[in-house]
Formats: C-alpha cells, structure tokens, sequence
C-alpha cells in the first residue's frame, strides 16, 4: 500500500484510475490542475505521482521540474500519442516513466505495482565505497565525487551510475540497465536508458559529446571506463 497522487484535468481519468489504486489498497489524493497538483505533492508528501503533461494553470513539466527540485519521489508521466518531445523532456526532467493515452486501467495499476516494488535504494552493490581515478561513489552516503569536487545525482541516476561502476570495462546492454536499475517487471521501453544516460553525463563529463566515464558501445550498451584504484 502507498500513498500516490494522481494531477489531471479529465475527471474521467481522475475517477477510473482512483478506483483502480484504491482497489489495490493505495491511499490515492486527486488534483485538477498544476498548481493544485504541487501543493497537495508538499502537503501529503506520496511516495507516487502520476502526472499529466497537459494541465492548466501549470503544465506537467513546470510541476515535474518544481518536484524534483524538492525531492526523488517515483514520477510517472501521462502523455498523448503525440506528444513525443514533451515525453523525452519528461524524462530528462526526471520522470521514471510514462504512459500513452489512451491507456489500459490494468496495465496502469500493473505499473504502478512494478514502481513501488522497485525501492529507491533496491539492488545496490556491496561494496560501501568505489574509487576510480575520476571517480568516488559513496554507496552509503548516496554521494558521487568527480575529481573532489561533488556531482548531485538523483536517486536513479546515482542507481544507474552505480551499476555501471560495479562492473568496470564490462559492457551492459540496455536490458540489463533496464531489469537492475528499474526493475524485471519495468514496462518502458528501452530508450529511457539513452534518456538518463545522457542526463547522468551532463552532469558528470566535461564534454557530454566525447564522454570518458560512460561510453556507447554501438549495438550492444554502455560500459563505464573510469580506472579503478
């Protein structure tokens, strides 16, 4: 059981997928436009929030953006069929994920499940420190140091980060990033591991173009390259 906040304008939406949680056990809040939506998020603090792109008021993004300023809280975006910009914006703003409209209630509720299952701090290596000759990953701490000075990760890129590092030189493909870092039952496609990716570069290489931490290795994933010491 979890408490989730669901933001859309459409009643429709609102009243189907509340049922739909609440017959799962979840504590479920509604909110009908961006600005409702952020003030309920700080007043009852859910461990989900599904959020529409299209509000009034304040869009989805805005709201998204305001969320993650504030907190690693799961986010999972609702979008139309053709908002395909907005939905990789979502996901480099910090969405977990995402889902087309229209959408199968059950197939929503099934995600949600697989969300909540995940445990942000689920799957992390044993070691409780990994130093590189760029790098320092504090497993315990949650923090990541490059060259002494400390980069801020979300949750999942730190996840994401540290998955790569545990296994050094070796090259994960994306379904294996997708099943260790979002979960065996993760419903997504495959191209939110590009999206967060680049998200964990930007903050990390000097020239996110010509990375030296996380490398492509064309066809196949992505390898971290750092040199342990």
């Amino acid at each position: 059981m979890a408490t989730i906040l669901v933001i859309d304008d459409e009643d429709s939406i609102l009243n189907i997928v509340e049922a739909y949680l609440k017959s799962d056990g979840n504590t479920v809040h509604l909110a009908r436009n961006g600005v409702q939506g952020l003030a309920a998020f700080r007043r009852y603090q859910p461990e989900l929030v599904i959020l529409d792109i299209m509000l009034p008021e304040m869009d989805g993004l805005e709201v998204l953006q305001q969320i993650r300023r504030e907190s690693d809280v799961y986010v999972m975006m609702l979008t139309a069929k053709s908002e395909e910009f907005d939905r990789v914006m979502g996901l480099t703003v910090g969405a977990d994920d995402y889902v087309t409209k229209p959408f199968s209630p059950r197939e929503l509720a099934a995600r949600v499940k697989a969300i909540l299952r995940r445990g942000r701090n689920t799957t992390q290596p044993e070691a409780q420190v990994l130093t590189f000759k760029h790098l320092k990953i504090d497993m315990q701490r949650h923090e990541v140091q490059c060259d002494g000075q400390l980069v801020e990760l979300t949750a999942l890129e730190f996840k994401l980060l540290s998955i790569l590092a545990t296994y050094p030189q070796m090259v994960l493909s994306r379904e294996q990033l997708l099943e260790r870092v979002w979960g065996y039952d993760f419903y997504g496609e495959e191209r939110v591991v590009d999206v967060h990716i680049g998200h964990v570069r930007q903050k990390l290489e000097v020239d996110p173009a010509d990375p030296q931490f996380i490398l492509t290795i064309r066809g196949v994933g992505y390898k971290f390259a750092d040199e342990p010491v």
